[in-house]
């Protein structure tokens, strides 16, 4: 008599040998994605220890001070007020401009396991080495430019590399609540970014990039060890929708064919232009507004920071969930950004009215701010990637996220310098800012969701244009 399988035996053999393989590779895409974010987050977190308010902060009686206010910044974050500003918004001023053009002269001809991991792997030393400027006595406005300059670069090679390989894998059904989950990774990167720098901040600020660097580094050699780039490279079976190469053009020519040609990749690239200069101006100045306003010090304010970013994978969930059930991608993103528009009004004027008021305004920004920004990079990317106009070309699904989230770029790196700007003149004027850019985000999509409605209400008819 055959003794029955234990219960864990059983659950693990009742899965195909493909879902096993599909299971792990949007495991490892979603933990090579989020040490990606989770490199970026530091200098949100260490801003306000380089440029801080000195006149709060006692010296050492040792110390001959004759009334300067910059003697506790690190040099020449002191001497040098914007730096703070210009360093992310130059690392996303660089991811801009790479991100299609990089990606067609390199992505598109190495394969993505060697991509991948070596834009992870170098990514991990640039950043690395912008903390190494705190044990090397570094004060040299010029490399830490330079550092952040060349760690936008490389991180190019994160977005489109992660998406295209998942696109290989995973077919059409209910995409959006699939991706919906595993782009949690961005939420979930912030996070872990953020607390771990929060341990070093207040003590040695150079191990906040460290530790991120080698995190990421690591995940990078994983990566070269273990990523499969097809089903058919371990003989797997294809999705229903895995596309045949047939493609002729040059990449940069093939990607602005598909700019003209895929209905939809306009209004949502301008659309993720905005929606991500909301985002990343929370990214960057969150724990600073939250440690202004409410006189958190540096690491409970990066904590409290981090509930902007759980909002955020509930709202990336339900943006999935929502537009799956009903079919309308830009319906969606319409209808959380038109309600997000007051939630950030209420956050800036009620927000730091107790704990639990703090807490609660956070989640909710959060979940509508990152909803729509998750559902375009990811669902909606992959919709119009692999779009029956673009004939089976293979290499759509890279190149359109490519240009949707290059665009989008554009957003988050104005969006933080615009907040550097106009800070100093009240946080109030930096919050209008953001509740313009979220109601142009949400008339950019006025004609998908018109076209949406219709086809709800019974119209088939084509709109023009």
């Amino acid at each position: 008599k055959m003794r029955s399988l234990a219960p864990g035996i059983k659950l693990i053999t009742s899965f195909s040998r493909d879902s096993w393989y599909r299971f792990v590779i949007l495991l490892l895409t979603f933990v090579f994605y989020t040490t990606y974010h989770l490199s970026r987050k530091p200098i949100s977190i260490v801003k306000s220890q380089l440029h801080r308010n000195c006149s709060n902060v006692i010296h050492p009686a040792d110390l001959n001070i004759t009334d300067n206010d910059t003697w506790c910044d690190w040099a020449p974050f002191g001497e040098f007020d914007s730096l703070p500003k210009i360093c992310p918004t130059l690392n996303l001023s660089i991811k801009c401009h790479s991100k299609v053009w990089g990606h067609g002269i390199f992505g598109e001809r190495l394969p993505l396991r060697y991509y991948l991991s070596s834009g992870m792997i170098l990514s991990g030393i640039f950043t690395a080495l912008f903390g190494l400027g705190f044990y090397w006595q570094i004060h040299s406005l010029w490399y830490y430019c330079l550092v952040q300059a060349l760690n936008g670069l490389v991180q190019t090679t994160g977005w489109p590399a992660v998406v295209a390989c998942v696109g290989n894998w995973f077919g059409k059904g209910k995409r959006g609540f699939i991706m919906g989950v595993w782009n949690s990774h961005t939420s979930v990167g912030n996070i872990l970014g953020s607390l771990i720098a929060g341990v070093y901040v207040s003590s040695a600020w150079g191990l906040s990039f460290i530790v991120p660097g080698i995190i990421i580094a690591v995940a990078g050699v994983i990566c070269f060890l273990f990523l499969v780039e097809k089903p058919e490279d371990v003989n797997c079976t294809p999705p229903q929708h895995h596309l045949v190469d047939r493609s002729k053009y040059h990449p940069v020519i093939f990607a602005h064919r598909v700019v003209f040609v895929l209905q939809g990749v306009v209004e949502f690239s301008l659309c993720l232009l905005f929606a991500k200069l909301v985002s990343y101006t929370f990214l960057y100045w969150l724990p600073l507004y939250i440690a202004n306003v409410a006189h958190f010090d540096p690491k409970e304010a990066g904590d409290l920071s981090t509930l902007f970013d759980v909002g955020g994978i509930v709202g990336g969930i339900l943006a999935g969930l929502i537009s799956d059930y009903s079919g309308g991608r830009a319906t969606t993103c319409c209808a959380m950004l038109i309600i997000a528009a007051p939630m950030l009004f209420l956050y800036n004027k009620i927000g730091q009215n107790g704990l639990p008021t703090t807490i609660c305004m956070l989640l909710w920004c959060g979940a509508l701010v990152n909803g729509p920004y998750a559902l375009i990079t990811t669902a909606v990317s992959a919709d119009l990637g692999t779009h029956e106009c673009l004939r089976g070309n293979s290499r759509a699904l890279s190149t359109v996220t490519a240009i949707i989230d290059g665009t989008g770029s554009i957003g988050a790196a104005v969006g933080p310098l615009l907040a550097g700007l106009i800070s100093p003149t009240g946080w109030n004027n930096v919050f209008y800012m953001l509740i313009a850019a979220d109601v142009l985000a949400c008339l950019l999509l006025s004609r998908l969701v018109y076209k949406e409605v219709r086809g709800w209400c019974g119209y088939t008819t084509r709109l023009r244009g």
